[in-house]
């Protein structure tokens, strides 16, 4: 990797040799400026305000604008006359533990690399001072034109540098916090925290930048002038929130169905726990074929023919209450018992059928008889 600063690391009376190595890329893409007619390129050109032309880069320098609109001019001379003694040195000043740095003041970071073979030792003494105090070296050092403060600290084998912001330029959060009184109750915070414990943990490295692979797929497709342009599906805004309980309980949820664990698998082993360890006590109801049932023995109870309930409508509950002790006899289903009874109950069946269509028949018998005596008894009056 470049380098992009040279100097040293002042510990004490031990100078260090390093070079400045950026530790992080950007890979946002960039576009250029171009007219939208023709393709061409737009670029930025530098003119002066006071006779109009376009001004060379090596005519052009820097000035401080007053109050007033005025420019006072400073060239890289005056700058390069000021003390600094961190223009080519990291000077270390203190060493504190890494929670006291607020995550706030972070900024760039870089590698710091051993320049030469006689930093080597002095180097290593370094790294494994930090190691082994656990605490980072807060430092100061210059660079593109300004002093930084900056916060070292152990990657691997490696001295890490991460500029850190000036005290002075973190800005108070005044007036952000919500001003209306919010109560929290002890189940949101318990929902809060299963839905943390669900989505914590996540490997670093897996996480990439989607928005930057699809502008890549883009670019590709339209350079070979096979893109088709679809309508992106843009999810509503979130609204308020109305109940914050039930947000997230379905926040739980989904986050455990993306991870694979199925609440509805654990239901059903617990159900099924529990329904092994609990004592089922049967419910006697009457079924449908209106004959009452005994529990434990499936026999139907006879009842009572009333005058416009015929006997063979009572032999077809009968049998259908022999084919329901049938089904639900026990694991087997095949003895020789249960055989036995369902054919004496079939047999049964049959017996009371044939008694009620002869006593319906002779019921009819009768009527006719009584039709036929009527004419007769007014005849002989």
């Amino acid at each position: 990797m470049r380098s992009i600063w040279n100097g040293a690391i002042s510990f004490g009376l031990v100078s260090i040799p390093i070079k400045l190595v950026n530790a992080t890329e950007s890979h946002s893409i960039s576009f250029r400026q171009i007219h939208v007619n023709d393709g061409g390129r737009v670029r930025y050109r530098k003119v002066c305000e006071l006779d109009g032309e376009e001004v060379p880069s090596a005519e052009i320098g820097k000035g401080y604008e007053e109050a007033d609109g005025s420019i006072v001019p400073i060239t890289d001379e005056d700058l390069a006359q000021l003390p600094l003694a961190t223009a080519k040195t990291i000077e270390i000043m203190s060493f504190v533990p890494a929670e006291e740095i607020d995550p706030l003041q972070m900024d760039a970071a870089y590698y710091l690399a051993a320049n030469g073979a006689t930093a080597a030792k002095p180097y290593t003494l370094l790294r494994e001072a930090l190691k082994r105090s656990r605490k980072v070296a807060i430092a100061k050092y210059a660079l593109r034109g300004r002093e930084r403060l900056g916060m070292l600290r152990v990657v691997d084998d490696v001295i890490a540098m991460h500029g850190l912001l000036w005290p002075d330029e973190i800005r108070a959060p005044e007036g952000v916090a919500p001003d209306a009184d919010v109560t929290v109750r002890d189940a949101e915070l318990d929902l809060a925290d299963a839905l943390m414990a669900t989505l914590g943990e996540v490997e670093m490295t897996s996480l990439h930048d989607d928005y930057r692979e699809a502008v890549e797929a883009l670019i590709v497709a339209k350079s070979g002038g096979a893109f088709e342009p679809t309508e992106a599906v843009v999810e509503p805004a979130g609204g308020q929130v109305i109940d914050l309980m039930a947000a997230l309980e379905r926040s739980v949820r989904a986050a455990k169905a993306s991870r694979g664990e199925a609440d509805g698998e654990r239901e059903s082993e617990a159900e099924g726990e529990g329904a092994a360890e609990a004592e089922v006590t049967p419910i006697r109801r009457k079924t449908r074929a209106g004959a009452g049932t005994r529990a434990g023995t499936g026999a139907a109870a006879p009842k009572a023919v009333g005058g416009k309930k015929s006997t063979a409508a009572s032999a077809k509950k009968t049998a259908a209450s022999a084919a329901t002790k049938k089904k639900t006899t026990t694991a087997g289903g095949k003895s020789a018992t249960g055989k036995s009874t369902s054919r004496t109950t079939k047999t049964t069946a049959k017996s009371t059928a044939k008694t009620a269509a002869a006593k319906k028949t002779g019921s009819g018998a009768a009527a006719s008889a009584k039709k036929t005596a009527a004419p007769r008894k007014r005849t002989s009056a």
